[in-house]
């Protein structure tokens, strides 16, 4: 059973369940001195406390979307990756079609009524890295009057270690999509949604790795380029990610801004960390590391004609002083946004409600 089904959770919850009750029967049969009684004690109780937190930790899997197999749960995840087999790549296909689903969850069958969300794999011509992302192609897309028409389009990012599964099914991305094109706020959308870790189990940061996975140019020129030639997209792109890709989002719009004409970081962070997920990112490479701190880019390097939105919360977030910040230190012709809640965490829950604002901002830059 997978690490984020229900079924794995409902058996640990009962498994935890019975461990409590079986200690509270066996407790009178346990309270003597010898050692086998207190072995008993001792087994029992740290059983249940195992399995209490096996549970409690499934649960906030299932919210967050921390991990989305086993395999990534250990370290093993072995599904995506830096390709070296160029003349597979080259036969498959840079964009390859898996599987489609209808993106209202209510069983709509016709994506000229619902729209769809494809799950694609992707392969970049520069980077030769290969990645998986879920697609929400708006039904618009699918209709005849709009059938010579051009979308705008978006990178979506989940943090470190994340699942694109979550921006669909935790975040509701493509759900709020469709709603906000539906009222008439922001235009019909495309929206490629995706996990920043393009070689997990390590965490890349979106740099171009010396010696190691080219994430920078994957995100910058591999991933539009081969998804405008397979998607009607329009014009620059947007993207839009929250912590880590929060971070990578704002990056490439800095780095990039003939690419990105817009970016949204909710949560970001401004600076690489370095740390055990990320390995010896830059290997001496000092002018690389410094392109990897956002306000040092602000400070030292042409401001660029692209436009940025930040997010944070006055109490509960951790990067309000350095988002009030770097919103000083933009100077013009890059132009910045904001949303500052009163209270929120680093969490779903707070992006949830800065998604729509978001989306929205990025259809009106794109637009």
């Amino acid at each position: 059973m997978d690490l984020t089904s229900h079924q794995v959770l409902v058996l640990a919850v009962l498994f935890a369940v019975a461990l409590f009750l079986g200690t509270v029967v066996l407790w009178p049969r346990l309270a003597h001195r010898s050692w086998r009684s207190v072995t008993g004690r001792v087994g029992l109780l740290l059983a249940t406390q195992v399995a209490i937190f096996v549970a409690v930790g499934l649960a906030v899997n299932q919210a967050f979307g921390f991990y989305a197999t086993w395999a990534d749960l250990f370290g093993q995840e072995r599904g995506q990756g830096v390709v070296t087999d160029h003349d597979t790549a080259a036969r498959r296909g840079p964009v390859h079609l898996v599987s489609r689903q209808d993106a209202t969850g209510r069983g709509e069958t016709r994506p000229a009524v619902g729209g769809q969300v494809q799950k694609v794999d992707v392969v970049g011509r520069t980077s030769r890295i290969a990645a998986s992302a879920y697609v929400y192609v708006p039904s618009e897309y699918f209709q005849a009057r709009y059938a010579r028409t051009r979308f705008p389009a978006a990178v979506v990012l989940t943090g470190y270690p994340g699942t694109a599964e979550a921006l669909v099914e935790r975040l509701h991305y493509p759900r709020t999509a469709r709603a906000q094109a539906a009222a008439g706020v922001m235009r019909p959308m495309i929206l490629v949604m995706m996990r920043p870790t393009v070689a997990p189990p390590r965490d890349t940061e979106c740099v171009d790795v010396p010696g190691g996975p080219k994430a920078e140019t994957f995100f910058a020129a591999d991933l539009p380029e081969e998804m405008s030639r397979h998607y009607r997209t329009a014009g620059k792109w947007g993207i839009v990610g929250d912590s880590t890709g929060g971070y990578c989002a704002l990056k490439m719009a800095l780095h990039h801004p003939d690419v990105y004409g817009a970016a949204a970081g909710l949560s970001a962070y401004y600076k690489a960390p370095s740390d055990p997920t990320t390995g010896d990112l830059f290997h001496g490479d000092r002018e690389a590391e410094n392109r990897a701190d956002l306000m040092w880019c602000l400070d030292r390097l042409p401001p660029p004609a692209t436009s940025l939105l930040v997010t944070s919360s006055r109490q509960g977030e951790r990067n309000y002083r350095s988002t009030r910040k770097f919103i000083a230190h933009v100077k013009a012709p890059t132009r910045v946004s904001s949303i500052i809640l009163d209270s929120g965490g680093h969490n779903f829950n707070t992006w949830r409600r800065e998604i729509p604002a978001t989306l929205a901002w990025l259809s009106e830059r794109l637009t």
